[in-house]
């Protein structure tokens, strides 16, 4: 099988699928695609993914986009350290927690990394950052009080939502900007950068 994934490994969503074809131990030819590597505005590229995003996976012919589409689909299709909850309940918390993490936690983040990573000094929108800040600041203590209580975010097992909504609290504590102190959050990250898996994903600056 010929496995291809494309997307900048700086990407937060490209480093979801990474983290998870890590995790299975799958093969598989990594393309820089997007920002400074361009292209996303090829034909040949659109034609995979009309959207000109990353990340796109291409095993054999079937074409997979949505970071946390992806995420799912290895889950379903090998299992392994990957492997859902069999039990109704339990897989729906798996997709409330992906849910949470692309409709709410990232989206709260966006300004805040845009204007702290990517826009020079004195083009900065002291604003935006803050509204960013605050909103991310809700998100980061819903979190930090859910996993007071649980040793991963769907329960008591590593999932597929510990790669997406992981990614994205990492992302949060490299802002540089200050923040509260989340102690449940931290505990909970030590414990996924033990994952041999997680180390080349969580260890990249932001870019």
């Amino acid at each position: 099988m010929t496995r291809k994934l494309w997307g900048r490994a700086s990407s937060g969503n490209v480093q979801k699928a990474l983290w998870a074809l890590d995790e299975l131990g799958l093969p598989y030819e990594h393309i820089e695609a997007g920002g400074a590597y361009g292209i996303v505005g090829d034909a040949a590229y659109r034609a995979l993914n009309p959207n000109g995003l990353v990340p796109t996976l291409d095993e054999d012919g079937f074409v997979l986009w949505e970071s946390n589409a992806i995420l799912r689909y290895l889950a379903h299709a090998y299992g392994g350290p990957l492997a859902l909850p069999a039990e109704p309940r339990a897989r729906a918390l798996v997709d409330q927690w992906l849910d949470w993490q692309a409709t709410a936690f990232t989206p709260a983040m966006r300004d805040a990394f845009l204007q702290l990573v990517r826009v020079a000094p004195e083009k900065r929108d002291a604003g935006m950052v803050e509204a960013s800040r605050v909103n991310s600041e809700r998100c980061a203590a819903l979190l930090d009080r859910h996993l007071s209580d649980t040793p991963f975010v769907a329960g008591a097992g590593f999932t597929i939502a510990d790669i997406a909504v992981g990614l994205a609290a990492n992302r949060w504590f490299q802002l540089p900007l200050e923040r509260e102190e989340r102690p449940a959050i931290r505990r909970w990250l030590g414990v996924l950068a033990q994952r041999p898996a997680s180390s080349a994903v969580l260890s990249l600056p932001l870019t």
